[in-house]
This record gives structure tokens, sequence and C-alpha cells, in this order.
């Protein structure tokens, strides 16, 4: 059998992800003696282990098309797409692929200059997908041509230094060539003329972003494809002390917090050594919130939080502790879960609580917070600086748990016993059963299982849960995905 599998020669074309070339050729043939077709394995092995995917985001001003050409990019109907300008508020995230390449892709809220209220907050998000992505897709209404707005966004890129590929939407025919043909004018090379609608021209317009995008990020982990220090993000809700927490672990004034007019604001990545180590705290600078904006501040919180979560590799989240726990809290929470980055809680002003709030705090901890049990926890106070000693092993203790992995055969002996003395419940007269896994990337840990059967989400938490308690993994999110053996008379030959 071994034999059979390397005359295909499918090991040296696919991404083995985290496994060595003796692990994944044994894996393989475990996989092949379980009746799995060999190339759905590879697939979901390369998919688990791939790690962070290059960032294109696709903006431009109001209802030039760009949920339609991102519908266009992914390959279905996802982006909400209505003929009327302001349909896209939030910056949406999907995953794409062209010639056999993976990427996300960001769909943004229009992009307009000098505006008020829920538009700025579309333009603040725009700008943020600028920042954050590798390279950038700008959509520009061919049929209408180059406004004072698209000026605008091209200062932005230009300022913004990133790859841009110009797509020239709304060229139908050969008739709009010469439409598109104008957008020379706006100094960002060729542009592409496409129609998002229809698909004319995209195929050439993905094939130059794939030469824009990297193969991998630009921010890579772990401190081995880039050497400098590990990379810290210390974020929260307005006011719960993040400048002055920094302050504090800097031993001097490093952060000045302005409330100024302004939708942009300059990166500050401070250099701080901390227990003999220097690390980099990402982005920490106090919030700027727009003064007529009423509602602005937690908005832009927001939105400076996912920046410095993007950049970082572990979020070191600041609660009020003298305050109830509250949705932004959890929002933010979330959002360095789903981001996959090492996490620590910090419960700041903790000097300030008197006994009832301690045993109101624990309880709110546990209702609120319970889904993140995992994460490491320091009371501290910025004012005093107490306890802040615990920091740096905290973060040492949750990067650990975020590049743990375990080899193959020793999670295979665990998961037989796990499913031998814990089935899965029988739904409609069947029982499905984990029959093997492995774990196929770190930074955070990603594992795929598979399986005779649907596996229930309360097992998937389980097996999650017991994962933890056999190999630790403190301080990490986990990413579980399941593949389901395929029914079917014989085994490809």
């Amino acid at each position: 059998m071994n034999d059979d599998i390397h005359s295909e020669g499918s090991f040296e074309e696919h991404d083995h992800g985290a496994l060595g070339d003796a692990e994944y050729a044994e894996f393989m043939e475990l996989a092949a003696e379980e009746g799995f077709d060999l190339e759905d394995v590879e697939g979901a092995i390369e998919a688990a282990g791939h790690g962070p995917l290059p960032v294109l985001a696709v903006v431009g001003r109001p209802n030039v098309g760009k949920s339609t050409l991102v519908n266009r990019i992914i390959g279905r109907r996802e982006a909400v797409v209505e003929d009327k300008p302001g349909v896209t508020r939030d910056r949406v995230t999907y995953e794409a692929e062209w010639a056999g390449r993976r990427f996300k892709v960001v769909d943004t809220g229009g992009w307009e200059q000098d505006v008020l209220g829920i538009d700025a907050s579309v333009a603040a998000q725009a700008e943020y997908a600028i920042e954050a992505a590798d390279a950038v897709v700008f959509v520009v209404d061919a049929k209408v041509g180059a406004t004072d707005t698209d000026e605008a966004v091209v200062r932005l890129l230009r300022k913004a230094g990133k790859p841009v590929v110009l797509a020239a939407n709304k060229v139908d025919g050969p008739s709009g060539e010469a439409d598109a043909a104008y957008l020379w004018s706006l100094g960002l090379g060729e542009p592409h003329p496409v129609s998002a609608l229809h698909g004319r021209g995209t195929g050439d317009m993905l094939d130059a972003v794939l030469e824009a995008l990297p193969d991998a990020p630009a921010q890579t982990f772990g401190g081995t494809a880039i050497d400098g220090p590990r990379r810290i993000a210390l974020i929260g809700r307005p006011n719960v002390g993040k400048s002055s927490l920094l302050n504090k672990v800097a031993g001097e004034e490093r952060v000045v917090v302005n409330e100024i007019a302004g939708t942009t604001r300059d990166p500050v990545d401070e250099l701080i050594e901390l227990g003999g180590v220097t690390w980099k705290f990402v982005d920490t600078a106090g919030i700027r919130k727009r003064v007529h904006l009423q509602q602005g501040a937690d908005y832009y919180a927001s939105l400076r939080t996912a920046a410095a979560v993007e950049k970082a590799e572990v979020a070191v989240i600041l609660i009020d502790a003298s305050e109830s726990i509250s949705v932004q809290d959890q929002r933010i929470v979330t959002m360095a879960v789903e981001a996959g980055r090492a996490m620590v809680i910090a419960y700041n002003k903790w000097d300030t609580l008197d006994e009832e709030r301690r045993y109101y705090l624990e309880r709110e901890i546990e209702t609120e917070f319970g889904q993140v049990a995992w994460a490491p926890r320091v009371n501290v106070s910025a004012r005093t600086g107490r306890h802040m000693e615990k920091l740096v092993p905290a973060i040492e203790t949750a990067l650990a748990g975020w590049e743990t992995r375990v080899p193959t055969g020793r999670l295979n002996a665990f998961l037989g016993e796990l499913v031998a003395a814990h089935p899965h419940p029988i739904r409609g007269g069947k029982q499905p059963r984990i029959l093997f896994g492995t774990q196929a990337g770190t930074k955070p840990p990603r594992f795929v299982l598979f399986a005779s059967g649907f596996i229930e989400a309360g097992y998937r938490r389980f097996i999650e849960r017991r994962l933890r308690e056999e190999f630790g993994f403190e301080g990490t999110p986990i990413h579980i995905s399941v593949r389901v053996r395929e029914k079917r008379g014989t085994k490809k030959k």
C-alpha cells in the first residue's frame, strides 16, 4: 500500500501542514486503510495547516460594484448586493481561491471623504481594511470615471504603500474599454477592465491579484520567519487603562491619550523590556474619537482592536474590573478568538474592588467568559503596578500553548481511548465514530479529525475540552475540523 501511495507522487505536490514527510506518509497509509479518498485527506490537511492566508481588501467609493466583484472572486453570492449606495457597512471577510492559491477577501463599505455619522464609520472600516491587507483591489466605475473621492482614495492607497490592482468596473463590452483607459490618469498602473456583474475580464484581474499578493501574509508569526520581539496587542474598550498599563510596564510615560478629531491614526509600536525579554506592544496608543460623533468611541475602539489583533501574536485583553463586563468586552474577546491569537485576560483596577464587587465579578466571569476559561488571567492595577510581574509569565504560557503540537501517533492513541470510553451518542440508529486525526498546524493549534459520520457540535466541544485536559493548550483557541468518510462501494484505485 505504501508503494501505491508513493507511486502517485502526491506527497511532494501537497502542503503537509505541520506534519513531517515520514509522519505524513504514515498518516496517509492509515487514511487509505480506512477507505478515505486520499485527495480529500490531502486537501483537508492543506486547508488546516496553511496558517494565515494573505489578505486582499476590495475598496472604492459607494455603489461602484465592490460586493458584486467580491461575489465574483469567491465564486458564490454571499456579499449583499443592492443597487444603491451604502448597503455594505462593515468589513466582511471571505476565503477565495484562484489558480490553486487561497487568500482572504475583505469586502468593505464605500469610502467617501468628509463624511459624518455612519458614512464616516464606513470610511474608517475601509481605511482599516487597507491597513490590514497585503494587497488592495481598488474598484472604480469606468462609466463615471475618476471622481474627487476616487482621487482621495488614491492618496490613501499611496500613503499605505500596499500593492494595488486597479479594477475598472462596469465595462460590459469592447465599447467600454476606452472609458477604462482614461483611468491610467490615476497613476496606479494599468486599469483592468472588468464587469463584476457578467464576469468579463475578472480572470485577468485575478491573475494580477496573485502577482500582487505574497505567498504568505507579510506579518508571519512565531519569531521564526521574522526575527525580532514577540508582538503583543494590548486591547480593550475605551478608558479601561490600556495606556496607563503600557506606561506602567514601560516604567515611563510612553503613551499620551489625545481625544482629537480624526478617523485615522498613526500606529504606535513600543519596544519594552519585561522579565529580561524585549516585547513589541502593537498599536497601543489611546483611541482618537471624533468629538461630533456621539457613539463613535466604541466603534473606533473596535476598529483599532481589529487592526492591533491582526498584527499581533498575543492579545492581552484589559477589562475594567470595577465595572460590569460589557457587550463590547465580549466582542473584543470574540475578535481575538476568531483571529486565532494567543490570549491573556487582565482585570485592571483590582485594587479598587471591595469584597462584594469581587464576588459578583467572579460570577460575571463564569457567565460571560466561560467559553475562554482556558485564557490565563491576571488581576492587576495599572495605577499602583500591582501584580505586573505576573503579566510576562501569563504571556509566555499563552504563547507556549499557541505553539504546542501533538504528534499524530500520540493524538490517535488519545482519540482511540477517548472514543472507546465516551462514544458519540447514537442518532437515527447510527453511531458515528472518530476514526483518526492529526494536528495539521499551530499558531493556533489546528486539528483535522476523520469520522465515519456527522459529529455533533456538542461532541466536538467535548473533544476540545478533553484535548485541553490532556495536552494543555492554555491561552490559545483550538480549531477543529471534521471530515466525514464518503459512502462508496469500492475504494478509488
